[in-house]
């Protein structure tokens, strides 16, 4: 048989980046950069999406016909589940971390309480300038089964949020990454290594925290 390299097309795989409603151009900026577009490449990845919200960096764009990787980007979409079904890598922001550790206890949700305001709070500003939130684009990715990197904001987040990245990161459920140690976090990483996160009925809580934060109960 002759070499079927050239005649079979690659199969494709994207890499969706999101950063939700939050202003997080340090991780567009780096995304961006030649030396994480051609590690993403060399890691079998075709296409790069991203979700770049609030920000002001731009990514450059690219149809991907010279081989190298497939760039697009939008600002924002009434609902980013179908990007997080179709991807076959996910590197989200840190904002909604809060709603996936141990979410299914009620300890855990008083220990939140100064997030959960915090984030009320950012919530209702996003929402009187006509931004809507996000569906905790964190947890949908885990009960998807899809690798995960969590890219924390220093500007933005708490060192207890970073530490919730890092407890999940050891448990193995994802990768954590600063937007300075992506490049090498995605070089190191081996997707098969990562443990599926626990199911479990976490719709109780969930519907608590949304009446909580004025979400829509959906």
């Amino acid at each position: 048989m002759g070499d079927s390299g050239d005649s079979v097309k690659q199969e494709k795989k994207v890499v969706f980046v999101t950063v939700g409603t939050t202003l997080f151009d340090a991780l567009v900026r780096t995304v961006d950069t030649k030396e994480v577009k051609q590690e993403l490449l060399r890691k079998g990845y075709t296409d790069l999406v991203i979700q770049m919200g609030r920000g002001s960096c731009t990514p450059t764009k690219c149809d991907g016909e010279d081989g190298s990787l497939a760039v697009d980007y939008f600002t924002f979409s009434p609902s980013i589940a179908d990007h997080l079904r179709s991807a076959s890598l996910i590197i989200s922001h840190a904002g909604k971390l809060l709603f996936i550790f141990d979410i299914r206890t009620t300890e855990n949700v008083g220990k939140m309480y100064p997030f959960l305001l915090q984030l009320r709070i950012t919530w209702q500003r996003n929402a009187a300038g006509g931004v809507k939130p996000g569906s905790g684009s964190i947890f949908e990715t885990l009960q998807l089964g899809k690798p995960l990197i969590v890219v924390v904001n220093e500007d933005l987040m708490d060192n207890h949020q970073s530490e919730l990245a890092e407890e999940l990161a050891e448990r193995k459920h994802l990768y954590c990454a600063h937007p300075q140690t992506l490049h090498q976090t995605i070089s190191d990483m081996n997707v098969e290594s990562l443990l599926p996160y626990p199911s479990g009925d976490a719709t109780p809580v969930a519907k608590l925290m949304n009446t909580f934060l004025g979400f829509p109960d959906d």
